[in-house]
């Protein structure tokens, strides 16, 4: 009984202490004023806000180069540098193989590796083809920037241009688009021609009828 009372007790008190928080009270019965301390809200909303809160500072330019990393499908935006697929063997086994697997056919992440019979494009079919960089990706270029700027995935952005290259050009390896010993770089990479290229048209929603 003893500890039953004790209990009881503990439970009035909190809902005392909760009677007093959500009706606005302090203990002794007192409210407090509108506008007083403690009421943040009201003395808030009638106060113009500043037109600087006084935080952060503006980027620098060499801070702003580093993010706009951006490469366009024609090549716009690549980098200096290179790299082979039998470079990136190597690189492809420490970076990658664990979530995608040896030879690119998946496992905890996506399959990157595997082409379709005649490269059909039968997405819009059945949708049962794997997406692959081989099957559905439409630029060599962009494979290089998303690899650049979100892989591995628990270290984004820490591979260096030279590594890039040489994974991307193992990637298309994979897939059967390059050779070995192929060298990717600025100039050859926006060359590979990836066989869903033109199966991907420009958005003319803004010419005609919209769809929503």
């Amino acid at each position: 009984m003893r500890g039953l009372r004790s209990t009881l007790s503990l439970g009035l008190a909190l809902g005392l202490g909760m009677g007093y928080a959500l009706g606005g009270c302090a203990p002794g019965g007192s409210e407090r004023a509108p506008g007083s301390e403690g009421d943040g809200g009201a003395r808030a909303s009638s106060e113009p806000l500043p037109e600087r809160f006084g935080l952060g500072r503006p980027a620098g330019d060499g801070e702003i180069a580093a993010l706009a990393i951006a490469v366009m499908p024609d090549g716009r935006g690549l980098p200096a540098g290179s790299g082979t697929a039998r470079e990136g063997g190597p690189l492809y086994a420490a970076q990658c193989a664990a979530c995608h697997g040896s030879q690119g056919e998946g496992g905890l992440g996506g399959q990157l590796a595997g082409r379709i019979t005649d490269d059909a494009f039968d997405f819009g079919d059945g949708m049962e083809g794997p997406r692959t960089i081989g099957s559905y990706w439409p630029y060599a270029t962009t494979v290089f920037d998303y690899v650049r700027r979100s892989m591995p995935f628990d270290r984004p952005g820490s591979l260096t241009d030279e590594e890039v290259y040489a994974i991307t050009a193992h990637l298309l390896y994979l897939n059967d688009l390059v050779g070995a010993d192929e060298t990717m770089d600025r100039e050859t990479l926006p060359q590979v021609v990836m066989p869903a290229r033109d199966r991907f048209v420009p958005d003319d929603r803004e010419e005609r009828n919209r769809v929503w």
